[in-house]
C-alpha cells in the first residue's frame, strides 16, 4: 500500500457536491492499494499514520495525530499505484481491484480508529472533489514495501 500524509489545518471530500467527510486539524490521507497487498499491509500504515511525528511542538516535529487528537481524512486513490515508465499515459496494472482493494482500505481505518483517530472517509469509486488547508506544508510519502528494509546510510 502506498500512502501519501499530508497535515493539514482542515480538510473535505465532496461527491456530486455534498460534503461525505470532513475534518479539522489533523492528516489527509491518500491511499492506494497494490494487487500484492495483504491486511499486513494496511496494518503496517496505520501504525505509522497514527504515530508519524509531524506536528510542531517546542520547534520541532514531536506530535502525532493521537498525540494532538486530530483526525484522519482518508481518501482511496488508485492513481498512486501509477506506472510512468514507459509512453505519456500511467498505467495501473498493479492497482488492486474493487473487491481486494476496499476491504484492505476498511482495515486501514478500523486501524487508525483502533488508536483513537477520528476518520473520515471520501466514497470509494466516486469522482471526489479534495478540499484542504495544508500546515507546513508537510507532505511525507509511506509505501508498505519499506517495512523491513534498512535504512541507507548517509
Amino acid at each position: 500500500m502506498r500512502a501519501v500524509v499530508q497535515r493539514v489545518s482542515r480538510a473535505g471530500v465532496s461527491v456530486e457536491g455534498r460534503t461525505v467527510g470532513e475534518i479539522a486539524d489533523g492528516l489527509l490521507v491518500f491511499a492506494g492499494v497494490a494487487e500484492t497487498d495483504e491486511p499486513a499491509d494496511a496494518e503496517y500504515l496505520g501504525e505509522k499514520i497514527a504515530n508519524l511525528r509531524i506536528f510542531e511542538r517546542d520547534g520541532r516535529m514531536n506530535d502525532s495525530v493521537v498525540d494532538r487528537a486530530g483526525g484522519v481524512l482518508l481518501i482511496s486513490q488508485f492513481t498512486l499505484l501509477a506506472d510512468t515508465r514507459k509512453g505519456r499515459r500511467p498505467n495501473f496494472t498493479s492497482a488492486a481491484d474493487p473487491k481486494q482493494a476496499v476491504p484492505l482500505l476498511d482495515h486501514l481505518r478500523e486501524r487508525l480508529e483502533a488508536a483513537g483517530i477520528v476518520v473520515a472517509t471520501g466514497r470509494f469509486g466516486a469522482h471526489m472533489e479534495i478540499e484542504a488547508l495544508n500546515d507546513g506544508p508537510v507532505t511525507i510519502v509511506l509505501d508498505s514495501q519499506d517495512r523491513g528494509r534498512p535504512r541507507r546510510q548517509s
